[in-house]
């Protein structure tokens, strides 16, 4: 299994941080007793700006879940599409071959599923092919969903499975809620999409595929986390939940489950040359650096991804993924390399790629 490419596609409404600050004081500057403090909740979070759904004067037309979620909609179509678009450009890889496509968001709900109102857009995209919809997932989806892929296309090696992620963060934005998370997550989150395309192996073989190859893949959960991280969901909408013990997590579980990983296909981290990973936010990025036991060199392109578009949930670690494929970042051939991310139950899912 390869992955051949990965496409991206953001919304044209993009704005700095500065930007952004003054707008949340509009929204809050009436009800928040210190502003200083939510300004530094949006520095601290290091993100230089991000992509949005709607333009700024958009979000003021929202009048509750109903119209939010019919935003995510339209705005995930397009972004769907566009990104969809871009990894089968990019891949080289005959449209005829795609088998299954798996769709992944957390930020917003639909029926019929995005990818089959995408399908309407790309006639390209065989009538017969297999639709996965996944929801719940959230900021891991990105790397589970390489993996179930993989799963796919080691059983049927002569097709190619799509993995599509929207998120729209910003249309789940609780207005008025000043709680911390809230605050915390109304500086970090941002939208966009990525597509990945995973080929099986007489594809890949065909198509003459230079991506890295998928190895292996393990899921992990962690029993009794439920509150870590996810959404309460009601009459508003989505109300974020996010613990600040998510750095905890990742100190306390993540080096033993990567070590018990690789283990089991006879490596040691210190075989592993490169890092694919979810930047979930700067404290949870400086406990992957101390659990893992690298530099921050090594995470590098995460962290410039978090500073140029923020934490955009399941897409992030496929638009890391994308930017660690380019020429001029790419590893070394035949080397070996983990991509990984964790969210809501609270779980990780790790992926040995090769390249």
């Amino acid at each position: 299994m390869q992955i051949a490419a990965v496409g991206q596609a953001f919304p044209t409404h993009y704005y700095d941080q500065d930007q952004l600050i003054e707008a949340f004081r509009k929204i809050w500057g009436q009800r928040h007793h210190n502003m200083a403090r939510l300004e530094r909740i949006h520095r601290n979070v290091l993100v230089g700006g991000r992509h949005l759904a709607l333009s700024l004067e958009g979000y003021e037309q929202l009048d509750g879940f109903g119209s939010a979620n019919d935003a995510w909609i339209e705005v995930a179509q397009d972004v769907g599409e566009r990104a969809v678009r871009d990894a089968l450009a990019r891949s080289g890889v005959d449209p005829s071959t795609i088998g299954a496509i798996f769709f992944t968001s957390v930020t917003g709900i639909a029926t019929p599923s995005i990818e089959a109102r995408i399908m309407n857009r790309i006639p390209e995209l065989p009538r017969h092919l297999k639709r996965i919809p996944m929801f719940g997932l959230g900021c891991v989806a990105g790397a589970a969903g390489v993996a179930r892929a993989a799963d796919y296309v080691k059983a049927y090696p002569e097709q190619t499975a799509l993995l599509l992620s929207v998120e729209l963060c910003s249309l789940t934005l609780q207005r008025g809620d000043l709680s911390i998370p809230n605050l915390i997550s109304s500086g970090l989150f941002g939208d966009g999409a990525a597509c990945a395309v995973v080929c099986g192996e007489k594809v890949a073989e065909k198509a003459q595929i230079s991506g890295p190859k998928i190895l292996a893949s393990r899921s992990v959960f962690y029993p009794e986390t439920e509150r870590v991280m996810g959404w309460d969901i009601s009459e508003s909408g989505f109300k974020i939940v996010l613990s600040a013990d998510v750095p905890k997590v990742v100190a306390e579980h993540l080096r033993g489950d990567v070590d018990s990983f690789l283990s089991e296909h006879g490596l040691e981290l210190e075989q592993i040359d490169s890092f694919v990973c979810h930047p979930g936010g700067p404290k949870v990025l400086l406990a992957f650096e101390s659990a893992l036991e690298r530099p921050r060199s090594a995470f590098q392109l995460t962290w410039d991804s978090l500073a140029q578009v923020g934490n955009l949930s399941s897409s992030s670690v496929l638009l890391v993924l994308r930017d660690t494929m380019a020429p001029e970042h790419r590893p070394p051939a035949g080397t070996l390399g983990l991509m990984l991310a964790m969210g809501p139950a609270f779980c990780s899912e790790l992926v040995l790629i090769q390249w």
